[in-house]
């Protein structure tokens, strides 16, 4: 007799067992599928310490991580919440002093991941020289381009290798492939990361059938777990099915101003997302 298939809140219990205090995470900008699912298993886990390579920019994912005292440090280019305004907890851990802030740009963050994702150690930029940003990173370095006679100074950029990459999709399959479409940012960090753990709002039988799925599919080599979690990345919207909860985020923005608003909203929040938000446990 076979056995029923494990249901969201369990495969989510499972996922929870991925994450070690510690690890550094992989967190995409707010439109590329956030995965808002994969937050409250992380809580549940009781794992802190985490440093949080967010892609190129955070949001309202990492906020939460730094509010409940889980995140050890951050690389970012930016933290916003769009129109809801400014990332409340992060704003407060900078003013304290809490948290480490590692400030990058968008594509200094994507060029360390693509260095990770081609097994090189290191790639090189230019675009840093001269920058704030520059002078305030002492594991960026400046050399003269060994391919040149004349002085040519360049940056480099250690790769970033995330413990676990997590992030939403609209599909997934049985084999473990995920569509992300045009999304090749979510690639990159699957690549790059030694884990990835992906949600998605629905599964299908095989992603490589068509011609229209397949071109746009993230095999299941680099994919350590899909659940089906239909509504996966709300308050935040998923491209190409369903759009953003502004007034929830502006309400977060709001409550998370103080650290006892933020303790209130996330009691909330929790007790919600016991449920499988949006979906049947």
């Amino acid at each position: 007799m076979s056995r029923p298939p494990p249901s969201t809140r369990d495969q989510l219990a499972q996922a929870a067992t991925f994450f070690q205090s510690g690890m550094s995470l992989a967190l995409p900008v707010d439109y590329a599928g956030v995965s808002m699912a994969l937050t409250w298993p992380l809580l549940a886990s009781g794992t802190k310490d985490f440093d949080l390579v967010c892609v190129p920019t955070g949001g309202l994912q990492a906020d939460i991580l730094i509010g409940a005292g889980r995140v050890r440090s951050i690389e970012t280019s930016a933290m916003t919440l769009g129109e809801a305004g400014g990332a409340p907890c992060f704003n407060r851990a900078v003013r304290e002093g809490s948290i480490v802030i590692r400030d990058a740009t968008c594509p200094a963050i994507h060029a360390g991941l693509q260095a990770a994702q081609r097994g090189a150690p290191f790639t090189a930029m230019r675009g840093l020289l001269g920058t704030d940003v520059l002078a305030q990173r002492n594991d960026w370095r400046v050399i003269d381009n060994p391919f040149s006679d004349a002085p040519d100074p360049v940056v480099l950029i250690p790769a970033i290798r995330p413990d676990l990459a997590l992030f939403h999709c609209p599909l997934g399959d049985r084999q473990g492939n995920v569509w992300i479409g045009r999304r090749r940012e979510l690639a990159t960090m699957a690549y790059a990361a030694r884990r990835s753990l992906v949600t998605v709002e629905r599964l299908v039988d095989d992603l490589f059938a068509t011609e229209e799925t397949a071109a746009g599919t993230l095999p299941a080599l680099y994919v350590d777990q899909v659940i089906e979690v239909p509504q996966g990345a709300r308050p935040y919207g998923l491209w190409g099915v369903y759009g953003g909860d502004l007034p929830a985020l502006k309400r977060y923005a709001a409550e998370a101003r103080t650290p006892e608003g933020f303790a209130a909203w996330l009691e909330e929040a929790q007790a919600e997302a016991a449920g499988i938000r949006g979906g049947a446990p």
